[in-house]
């Protein structure tokens, strides 16, 4: 490891050419986080069925409208009733389908002790995915490019509490029908931790998980018996499945590879006012793409996609980290845990700029998603603007706050050696226990030492700069950057997907409508 690597077992060390407290944090025990508070419950267990009834009944008496032909005959020869474009749903063939996946998840990495496992009480983290702007401090707000996104990838692989890797910023300098590639490419090289595949038809999807399987030296049949990457299929609210996204659903199915089924149901604008309401169509549009994956590949590894929030009923733009937002997100994990199906939430902001309100939404957005139950906590590091926008400093604000959060599902030790009897009779009356032998062999390890949070003085935090909090991220940010270490890949493996991208960009690259 770099010069950063820390102090106990890779944690922690203060950075010996700094002299603020900025750390760089690896720890074997945030590589897979476990979730052992239980969590907390918006609804009744009579409310929750009523809620789920309710959704059965839009499957059925509404239905969805689907715009792609081979997902309405999968559904029709599964015994759904298709009428033209929608499909009617049995809601005992729902059931009975949804219960065919699988509750819990391993996705394999390249990397060693890299794999996740979702589900039950176990979480992943992602980065933030999809964003078509960068910003950091130095050049302010830009379209994203591939050496950002590079950038994006190697913050990616620095930090423990990173599980999985998501697309973190879109390269607008490389043209659509190559740019799979080389997003693919660069993540399989920068990052050895679970990678993403963005649905973009089936030339763009075989494309990609051709690449991941050089990248993991496994063939084709090995790499559909276990997952090794994810992908996301978002319905279109109300009630509808795009063909691109029903092409995917369907490839990743067939491939064996997980799909989060993601509806984007923002109560007041494309779901009802109400959460009960906008609820009911969420889980009515999970359920109908969660199916679709059974009905293809019965087993083939799912999950329930959470992603309802409110708008602002004034401008019509969409709100995060609001206490409507917590709500659904207790309500989601509620819905997820009624399936037995892992759950996917999410760690969002409306802020325009990293900067307290990013902060405070953010954190409201993992309380909501992480004490709900989630299991799959996507864009947990580096949203910014809705979406709009991957931020170099709110990437490590994001990163200081998941390191609490594995800190605190970490098990607390009572013991008799936890328990400080000694140290309270050495102590005695009016003294203090800096010195005892039990903080001695302990202070070095005993709290949590911040990545990102100045605990100094103000006289000391002056004499430093007096930088706040993003200023400091944006020193952590380019440190990380300049420090970095490239997980190895092996030179056959480099050889064999570089071959490959160029054969496939020399041959016109994929055809994206298809």
């Amino acid at each position: 490891m770099n010069q950063v690597q820390t102090r106990r077992g890779g944690r922690s060390k203060r950075m010996s050419n700094r002299q603020s407290n900025i750390t760089k944090a690896f720890d074997k025990a945030w590589r897979q986080w476990k979730n052992n508070y239980p969590p907390v419950e918006q609804f009744s267990a009579d409310e929750i069925e009523t809620i789920h009834n309710a959704s059965l009944k839009v499957l059925s008496d509404n239905g969805i409208k689907v715009l792609s032909p081979l997902a309405r005959d999968y559904y029709a020869k599964a015994g759904m009733t298709v009428k033209g474009e929608i499909v009617h749903f049995d809601p005992e063939l729902v059931l009975d389908l949804i219960g065919k996946a699988p509750p819990l998840v391993t996705m394999k990495a390249r990397g060693e002790n890299r794999d996740i496992t979702i589900g039950r009480n176990q979480v992943g983290v992602c980065t933030t995915g999809g964003t078509p702007n960068f910003s950091d401090l130095q050049q302010g707000r830009k379209p994203g490019t591939l050496a950002k996104l590079q950038d994006f990838f190697r913050m990616a692989q620095s930090f423990d509490v990173i599980h999985i890797i998501g697309p973190s910023v879109e390269p607008q300098d490389v043209p659509t029908n190559i740019r799979h590639l080389h997003i693919t490419q660069s993540m399989t090289s920068y990052t050895d931790k679970v990678p993403f595949v963005y649905f973009r038809g089936t030339e763009a999807v075989a494309d990609s998980y051709g690449i991941i399987r050089l990248a993991n030296g496994v063939s084709k049949e090995e790499f559909s018996r276990h997952p090794y990457c994810y992908s996301v299929a978002n319905s279109n609210s109300p009630l509808m499945l795009d063909d691109l996204m029903c092409k995917g659903i369907i490839d990743a199915a067939l491939a064996g590879q997980l799909m989060v089924l993601t509806p984007f149901t923002l109560s007041g604008a494309m779901a009802p006012v109400t959460i009960a309401g906008a609820l009911v169509m969420q889980n009515a549009e999970a359920l109908a793409g969660m199916c679709l994956t059974q009905i293809v590949n019965p087993g083939a590894p799912v999950c329930y996609g959470s992603f309802t929030s409110n708008v602002d009923m004034k401008t019509g733009a969409p709100a995060f980290g609001t206490p409507e937002y917590v709500k659904a997100a207790f309500g989601s994990g509620q819905l997820a845990r009624r399936y037995d199906l892992p759950m996917r939430s999410s760690g969002v902001t409306a802020s325009n700029a990293p900067d307290a309100q990013a902060a405070y939404e953010t954190q409201m957005s993992m309380w909501g998603a992480l004490m709900g139950g989630c299991n799959l906590l996507l864009h947990g590091a580096g949203w910014l603007e809705g979406g709009l926008t991957a931020s170099a400093e709110k990437f490590i604000i994001d990163v200081e706050m998941l390191q609490m959060f594995a800190e605190l599902f970490k098990p607390v030790e009572v013991s008799e050696a936890t328990l400080g009897l000694d140290a309270i009779t050495d102590v005695g009356h009016g003294g203090h226990f800096f010195g005892t032998q039990h903080t001695l062999e302990r202070f070095e390890t005993a709290f949590y030492s911040p990545l990102l949070s100045d605990w100094s003085n103000f006289e000391n935090w002056q004499e430093r700069g007096s930088l706040d909090a993003t200023q400091r991220a944006n020193r952590i940010y380019l440190d990380t950057i300049k420090n970095y270490d490239e997980p190895e890949l092996p030179s056959d493996r480099k050889e064999a997907i570089e071959e490959f991208v160029a054969k496939r960009a020399e041959e016109g690259g994929a055809d994206i409508s298809k």
